[in-house]
């Protein structure tokens, strides 16, 4: 990216918010609440996904040699991974068992369950504050009658669940079913100009730098779903200052809810 810190509009301080980056796919329902934050701020969203998610097939994962019927316990921390789990056990006639729990990092990924299965409280369980540590509290109380099978990315793994995981001894193995690649972004995104960026996952922290390997933040308000993708962007030399989850925003929209209300009044 050529003069990046230029074309991508970067200040010193932002007075007025005018642009806003969402590096998610666009929602295809015009009801959605980030076209309600438009309307009620007056501001512009552009929708760009950082990475793109390809799939690993049932015959490579079979590679793996992981029989996913061992398992009374499934880690969630995407949608995603729910999407390629279930993908997979259909692609090898897998069965899953009515008796399986579902461990999830948020409410909401917990919700999305229900695309799949019967939902029952006895069975999906989700931290109460998106944080790894509320999710590590929920499966404390079932890891010694659980085998754990933590769904995740080819080239993306939390490391924390893992090594929480290992700290405590769990029956557990990495289930490997989707992989993670780079958008090519600079023609998009190269030449506009934003007040805000926000990110929901380190691998799309990590697509943005590939992109623009010598970005500088300069003034630019970033915002971070998820513990992981706020270390990711202090790895990277970012200042995250929209953070969700978090009790009061639970997501990134209302984090952005919040922000947008604070900063407006701070400007009169």
């Amino acid at each position: 990216m050529n003069n990046e810190v230029k074309k991508t509009g970067m200040r010193s301080s932002v007075s007025k918010i005018k642009n806003i980056l969402i590096t998610q796919p666009k929602p295809s329902s015009e009801k959605s609440p980030f076209f309600e934050l438009e309307r009620k701020y007056g501001v512009k969203l552009d929708f760009e996904p950082l990475i793109s998610i390809v799939p690993i097939s049932g015959k490579d994962f079979r590679k793996q040699k992981i029989n996913i019927s061992r398992f009374n316990g499934v880690i969630f921390t995407s949608r995603n991974a729910i999407d390629h789990f279930f993908r997979t056990c259909e692609e090898n006639k897998v069965t899953v068992s009515q008796d399986t729990k579902y461990f999830c990092i948020t409410e909401a990924v917990a919700l999305y369950l229900q695309k799949f299965i019967l939902y029952r409280k006895r069975k999906v369980f989700y931290g109460t504050d998106g944080t790894n540590k509320s999710l590590f509290d929920v499966m404390s109380k079932h890891k010694d009658n659980i085998s754990f099978l933590y769904v995740c990315s080819e080239n993306q793994q939390d490391n924390n669940i893992v090594n929480w995981l290992k700290s405590n001894n769990c029956d557990f193995e990495l289930a490997f079913m989707y992989r993670s690649e780079t958008n090519d972004i600079k023609k998009t995104v190269g030449d506009k100009h934003y007040d805000v960026v926000c990110f929901f996952t380190p691998s799309g922290i990590r697509s943005w730098f590939d992109n623009f390997p010598k970005f500088k933040q300069n003034g630019m308000v970033v915002g971070t779903f998820g513990e992981n993708t706020r270390a990711e962007a202090i790895k990277s030399g970012l200042n995250p200052e929209i953070i969700a989850p978090q009790p009061k925003s639970p997501s990134m929209i209302t984090a952005l809810d919040h922000y947008l209300a604070e900063h407006n009044k701070n400007q009169k």
